[in-house]
């Protein structure tokens, strides 16, 4: 791959914006066709500094469409792929976007800024309501290329760059300005996300004089932090030819196996130490030690089952899971609840995937719990997401209308896709009795921990488990004995078991060396295991 990067002047006189946007289109006209990735600045279509944000609106209004179109018939002269990052005009105020362009000159994606400055939202007032919501990284595939994206501030924020390393991305594209730091520190800034994300970081940026010290910097830096190309204060561009595929690999500690950077790291990753974790983030489930107490359909003793009352309840009393179910609607969103018939729990008949969800919405599923929770609605799998998400682990039964049903992949996507975007995979697992299910989960997400349910051949969920590639067993009583725990285990196969609400069984449940208890009566479960443990010795 042969990457330009192109560094146009910049000026803070925004009377000169006609002259300084002709020079960027004459960049345009320079890329040739022996390039194959080429990278323009940020803000393109506000050339110079806008004082005010009619002279904002002014520069966006008069040069967003030639700039876009300009980047267009590059993208297809050249057969480039080209990245130009200017304001996508469709939204109240305006996004600060990097818009891609394939060889065809296609538009095949965007990136909004995620980290808007504070005169971009008070002054500029661009439309910053997104960056408030939980999101994966932008990821983009051209040509089986991965890209992903950081414009400007965007480069600051540190605790991102694990995120994106996570996506195995291979070329990191920085539209940018920052126009205040120094080429040092733009050079370390650069390097440091290099190495931390195993990725080709391509940033371009703009010149703020020839003899500055300051801003600039447009440069290209291969993962183990080698500096390619750099224009410093240069104004013109440049271009430096690698292979996106080509990684760096270090043993991971002393003596250890190669691996990137960020894997060693993500290894011994502590998130409860600081941002963005926060005092309500728990161990994720590879690290959460056992035996531990799972509350069934949320603690569903004492508020409707599959509710937020009841995951609520069990997570403010320290349940180290939740239980919970998921099916679809007939509009295909995503909601908890046990049966696929709505006539036990609500006020509702016929199957849950017969219903929009507007229609489910219309529904009360509190009062046949209790006269006080009258008036509660269905809810929503991104609901549960948005509350606990890393509060606890969570035990997701996928249900199908039969054991043997094929699963629709695209409705599984989107559970899946979900979880990304509350960044949560190691803190759930999937649980099914429908081996094929748990094939296709196992294809999809294989770093999602998968469950073998009972499903209709119980005595046999060990061997299924291992089949299928699980490492856990939801054991069904009665179908169950202490030979099949010691085979799991022996395979290195945790056991959970449905259900137990009585403190004696749970302590035989225990002495067998069940892992996990499923209970309704999350309090009462708890204090048993609790004083179990204390009396074998193990707190």
């Amino acid at each position: 791959m042969k990457a330009c990067i192109v560094q146009p002047a910049y000026s803070t006189d925004h009377a000169a914006s006609d002259a300084y946007f002709e020079a960027e289109m004459a960049f345009f006209d320079a890329c040739d066709p022996t390039m194959d990735l080429i990278v323009f600045p940020e803000a393109c279509d506000c050339p110079c500094l806008a004082h005010t944000n009619e002279q904002f609106l002014e520069s966006v209004q008069k040069y967003n469409g030639r700039l876009l179109a300009k980047a267009a018939d590059t993208a297809r002269r050249c057969a480039a792929v080209v990245f130009v990052c200017g304001y996508d005009t469709s939204y109240p105020g305006y996004r600060n976007t990097t818009f891609a362009f394939d060889k065809s000159g296609t538009l095949v994606g965007k990136y909004f800024k995620e980290h808007l400055t504070p005169g971009e939202s008070s002054k500029r007032h661009l439309d910053d309501a997104y960056t408030f919501a939980p999101s994966a990284p932008t990821v983009l595939t051209v040509d089986g290329v991965r890209y992903a994206f950081l414009t400007c501030y965007d480069f600051y924020f540190y605790e991102n760059f694990a995120r994106i390393a996570r996506e195995h991305v291979d070329v990191i594209i920085g539209c940018s300005h920052q126009r205040s730091d120094t080429h040092q520190a733009l050079e370390i800034m650069t390097r440091f996300l290099a190495y931390n994300t195993n990725a080709y970081v391509v940033r371009a940026s703009v010149s703020m004089d020839v003899n500055a010290t300051v801003g600039g910097a447009s440069m290209i830096v291969s993962p183990d932090g080698t500096v390619l190309a750099n224009l410093k204060s240069e104004v013109g561009m440049t271009t430096a030819t690698f292979d996106p595929h080509d990684k760096y690999y270090k043993p991971a500690g002393f003596g250890g196996a190669l691996a990137a950077h960020y894997e060693y790291i993500e290894a011994g990753r502590r998130p409860w130490k600081y941002r963005p974790a926060g005092s309500a983030i728990v161990h994720h489930d590879a690290l959460m030690a056992y035996p531990r107490v799972c509350a069934h359909r949320g603690f569903s003793t004492v508020a409707p089952e599959n509710s937020m009352p009841a995951f609520g309840a069990a997570v403010a009393l320290g349940a180290e899971e939740i239980e919970f179910d998921l099916w679809w609607t007939k509009d295909g969103e995503i909601v908890s609840i046990h049966d696929s018939k709505l006539d036990r729990v609500s006020t509702g008949t016929g199957r849950v995937y017969e219903h929009t969800l507007a229609e489910l919405e219309a529904l009360d599923f509190g009062s046949k719990h209790s006269a006080r929770f009258a008036g509660l609605k269905i809810v929503k799998f991104e609901d549960i997401l948005k509350k606990f998400s890393c509060h606890t682990v969570m035990n997701i039964h996928l249900k199908t209308p039969t054991n043997a049903y094929d699963y629709d992949p695209a409705t599984l996507q989107k559970i899946i896709d979900l979880i990304d975007k509350y960044d949560c995979r190691r803190y759930v697992y999937f649980m099914s009795g429908n081996d094929k299910l748990l094939q296709l989960a196992g294809e999809m997400a294989p770093d999602i921990a998968r469950c073998c349910g009972g499903g209709d051949a119980p005595w046999e969920i060990v061997e299924r488990a291992l089949r299928t590639g699980c490492k856990k067993v939801q054991l069904f009583k009665p179908y169950f004995n202490k030979a099949m725990i010691d085979k799991a285990h022996a395979n290195g196969i945790r056991c959970n078991v449905f259900w137990s609400d009585d403190p004696e069984e749970t302590k035989q449940f225990l002495g067998m060396g069940i892992d996990t208890i499923l209970t309704n009566d999350y309090q009462t479960i708890a204090q048993t295991v609790k004083s179990y443990e204390k009396q074998e010795g193990v707190l």
